[in-house]
């Protein structure tokens, strides 16, 4: 398994619960040269950045890059995401892949290859907004095993589109245990001889500083996708959230808005998004509409209690008129957060209490002014029912109802109609 890291952070072994093949207990370190290749590119496309959104992809010249070059690949999104074409790839790239011209594509390029681990994280790159590392070990097609780094880097041809990704990745093929218990003895004697200088570390779209100074979602990323990209995007800022520990409330922002983005996309194209509910056993449900996209974006067999909380805040942006690309903001705003906005939407929901008539119509009367004063003993009750014949001189009283609560409340819902 993947695991995206900051690019200062040192180069152990892949975490547990890894689903790559064979890969190794033994922790391999890289040593500085290799860390800092990845700060390198980083840096070069900070410098390129000169107060943009993302850097021109005018500005990228890959061929001429001597450090990093030949470690890199360029990825042109401009006909779509689904399977963008590969404008350059380095020399070192080149031989480990086997590539040949017939490979234009991210869908050509082979499974076991470190090209095929670098094109893997793309998506995220589009969901994030921001540079993307990462680090496993894999056996590559050499039948070795592999520890390998890389990061993605977005550009953009207009300066608000995410149409080009550049990448830069970096291997090391694990040694024989008697070798690699050398070199870890070796890096580990030179580390402690070496001055301490501590490095700056960047701004990760999935570290601490997430959802802080991000540019606005890419227009065209919302308007010029097909609703199978939004969903794929959506699905990746979801697998990135339940993959996020400290980083939790940011990241599970983001993919809430990747789906609230699809769910209103979906409401554009009916038949698509009634093929995509389709092919994963899902239908329309007109009383809930926003359940069948959280379903699709986090998967059927999320945790429902969290899929129904989910919903009710697409539900609620919804109502609110949020636009497309901007429920992460407005979540961050939000008086409780997603608990607040979940609270909001039941109450929402919760029928208004029923009127009480009898209530209503007892206060009415009170507020009368009587007709008439009768000096007879009246009870306990606040209201009595009387009834009377009419005499010579006015009303002559003959009965008192005072013990019927029944018939009083009648005659008081009566007399306030």
């Amino acid at each position: 398994m993947d695991m995206a890291r900051g690019i200062n952070e040192p180069f152990d072994s892949v975490p547990e619960g890894s689903n790559d093949d064979a890969v190794s207990d033994r922790p391999m370190e890289i040593g500085s040269d290799e860390r800092r290749m990845h700060v390198r590119a980083y840096n070069h496309w900070v410098s390129l950045l000169q107060g943009r959104a993302y850097p021109s992809i005018e500005d990228l010249d890959p061929e001429n890059i001597a450090d990093f070059g030949p470690h890199s690949v360029l990825l042109d999104f401009t006909r779509g995401v689904s399977d963008p074409s590969i404008r350059f790839l380095g020399e070192s790239l080149r031989e480990e892949c086997g590539f040949t011209p017939s490979i234009q594509t991210v869908g050509e390029v082979p499974s076991r290859s470190l090209l095929s681990r670098l094109t893997d994280h793309y998506l995220q790159i589009i969901a994030n907004r921001a540079p993307i590392g990462f680090e496993a070990e894999f056996v590559g097609q050499r039948g070795h095993n592999t520890l390998y780094r890389g990061i993605l880097t977005p550009f953009s041809s207009d300066g608000e589109t995410i149409d080009f990704i550049y990448g830069v990745i970096n291997w090391k093929e694990l040694v024989d245990a008697e070798t690699q218990a050398r070199l870890n003895a070796e890096v580990e004697e030179s580390r402690r001889a070496a001055p301490q200088q501590p490095v700056a570390a960047a701004v990760w779209a999935d570290g601490p500083s997430a959802g802080f100074d991000a540019p606005e979602v890419v227009e065209a990323l919302l308007y010029d996708s097909t609703l199978a990209d939004l969903l794929m995007v959506a699905r990746e800022s979801a697998a990135a959230a339940r993959a996020s520990d400290t980083r939790s409330r940011s990241a599970l922002y983001r993919a809430l808005s990747r789906a609230y983005d699809f769910a209103r996309a979906a409401e554009t194209a009916p038949d698509d998004y009634k093929a995509l509910l389709s092919d994963a056993g899902l239908a329309a449900q007109a009383r809930a509409p926003m359940t069948p996209p959280v379903k699709l974006v986090f998967g059927a067999n999320y945790d429902k209690t969290r899929l129904t909380e989910f919903a009710a805040v697409l539900t609620y942006a919804r109502r609110q008129d949020v636009p497309q690309g901007g429920l992460d903001a407005f979540l961050e705003v939000a008086e409780g957060g997603i608990k607040g906005v979940v609270k909001a939407e039941r109450d929402h929901r919760r029928p208004a209490p029923k009127r009480d008539v009898f209530a209503q119509a007892a206060q009415e009367l009170r507020s009368r002014p009587p007709l008439g004063h009768v000096d007879i003993h009246a009870g306990q009750g606040e209201f009595v029912v009387l009834l009377a014949r009419a005499g010579k001189q006015g009303l002559d009283i003959v009965a008192s109802f005072e013990d019927d609560t029944a018939l009083t409340e009648r005659a008081i819902r009566k007399a306030a109609a």
